[in-house]
């Protein structure tokens, strides 16, 4: 599936960052992270795979918003989790 034909794209709206400082969950329990994803149809703010507790693909799974980019200053890529590719 090339990048544009993911059908999920159309779950992604203007977003505001929340927390805008990090994993929202990670600061609520007190754990790290390695890298942030924002969720592309409701903003939320989570930590990747390689984090711990991995809470954007949880959020990704139990919130049906599969689109996330990477919240990391000077990147700008998206991923897709239900097809677990770049778009």
């Amino acid at each position: 599936m090339a990048a544009g034909e993911d059908p999920h794209l159309s779950l992604v709206r203007p977003v505001e960052p929340t927390p805008p400082d990090g994993c929202g969950e990670c600061l609520r329990v007190g754990s790290q992270w390695v890298h942030l994803r924002l969720c592309l149809t409701c903003g939320n703010v989570g930590c990747c795979d390689s984090s711990p507790l991995r809470h954007a693909r949880a959020h990704a799974h139990t919130h049906e918003h599969p689109i996330v980019r990477s919240y990391e200053p000077g990147e700008d890529w998206r991923w897709c989790y239900v097809d677990e590719a770049y778009v």
